[in-house]
């Protein structure tokens, strides 16, 4: 028997769904490279359903415990007397989602002496220690591609909503006014604009996809150039380091993992090459950009606009300066977690652990660490090390008032 512990955000506050504003899903066989979709022998749950919070399970338990396996399922995951850390001892497998990590920070490898599997519901596993993974001979895999192409779309609402300031006009609407001079202040057009994406992978390639159509420049940085032929059919633009295509563009999106290299590559130096009045729009990893260099830069107006999903720590304390910084366009963690990526995510998760149980290779699309070193997507787009320093913060979301 294996014990697995799933990490899971709370239902919603009004209590878990009893019905859904549709009834069903579009049906997707194959992702835009043609990898198919996950392929688990069988699946307990329907599609649509909210499967990410608690109640929800990733739709596992019947799976798991019809295979005489204990499930544990919580949202309590931070801090040393927190369900997570109680019951990684003797816990074989965690499961988490990057909305709503698990860090898996070199203290919890070290504890967790039964460890075997590490799996992100989802995609980006920096909230995983790679290296100790590596060091202690424990498999990490996600579920690559299951939630790219919803997250493009958020990115280019995003982009839409910043550009031409959509936020503050919804809110001029609530509040009973018709103060279009307001709205009408920092709203611009995309059109013309020049756009770069920092990584042209499935996400970042995706977006410049989706904003062909909005006649904007296109341009972007990537440590793996893109073919030919895709550079020719977008008419995008490829700089050989991430200053050089700063310096051009109106709009940044981020759209790379976090990696020791990453890390903080958006701070006050970088910031002050872009064009005055230029916006940022993260979507990959909080931790690429340095917190407080994006809330001074708003402050001062060289940033238009920032806009992102992605926090560090996650859950954010409630106190932290983005809440409240100016002309931000922030949400939860939640561009990757539509009902439509949730069904995807499930249904890989499951693959992943039937692979594993029945002692059948993972995909290798799926794999991020496997014996002892990176491989697979990891191998393509992660370094060795540790991104997980800080992450005891999120301990704060519950105490700060």
């Amino acid at each position: 028997m294996a014990k697995v512990v799933c990490v899971l955000y709370d239902d919603p506050v009004d209590g878990y769904p009893k019905s859904y504003p549709r009834d069903d899903l579009p049906k997707i066989d194959r992702y835009p490279d043609g990898q198919t979709l996950p392929t688990p022998k069988s699946i307990d749950f329907k599609p649509g359903a909210m499967l990410g919070s608690v109640s929800g399970e990733l739709g596992l338990r019947k799976y798991l415990e019809s295979q005489g396996h204990k499930l544990v399922v919580t949202s309590d995951k931070d801090g040393a007397g927190s369900v997570l850390d109680r019951e990684l001892p003797d816990t074989e497998i965690v499961i988490s989602q990057p909305f709503w990590p698990a860090y898996m920070t070199p203290e919890r490898f070290a504890k967790a002496r039964k460890l075997k599997l590490v799996i992100t519901a989802g995609i980006g596993s920096d909230h995983t220690d790679l290296q100790a993974a590596m060091d202690h001979g424990v498999t990490v895999a996600e579920v690559t591609y299951s939630n790219s192409i919803s997250v493009s779309e958020h990115v280019v609402m995003m982009i839409l909503s910043l550009v031409r300031n959509y936020i503050p006009s919804y809110q001029w609407v609530v509040r009973g006014g018709w103060n279009i001079a307001d709205c009408v202040a920092r709203s611009y057009d995309v059109e013309g604009m020049h756009v770069g994406t920092v990584a042209a992978g499935r996400i970042g390639l995706a977006v410049l996809r989706r904003l062909k159509p909005f006649d904007m420049h296109l341009h972007y940085y990537d440590r793996h150039r893109l073919p030919e032929t895709v550079e020719k059919e977008l008419n995008v633009t490829w700089h050989p380091n991430v200053e050089d295509m700063v310096k051009v563009c109106d709009v940044v999106t981020i759209n790379c993992p976090l990696y020791p290299e990453t890390e903080h590559l958006f701070n006050t130096a970088m910031i002050s090459k872009m064009k005055r009045g230029a916006y940022i729009v993260d979507t990959a990893r909080a931790k690429i950009c340095d917190r407080d260099a994006i809330v001074r830069a708003l402050e001062s107006g060289q940033l238009a606009g920032y806009a992102g999903d992605v926090w560090f720590p996650q859950p954010a304390p409630k106190d932290h300066p983005w809440r409240t910084m100016p002309h931000h366009g922030m949400t939860p963690h939640i561009s990757g977690t539509s009902l439509s990526a949730q069904a995807r995510y499930a249904a890989g998760t499951r693959e992943i652990l039937e692979c594993y149980f029945e002692g059948r290779p993972i995909r290798n699309e799926y794999l991020i660490v496997d014996k002892g070193r990176l491989a697979g997507v990891g191998a393509h787009s992660y370094s060795a090390g540790n991104a997980t320093g800080g992450s005891e913060e999120a301990a704060k979301f519950k105490k700060v008032v």
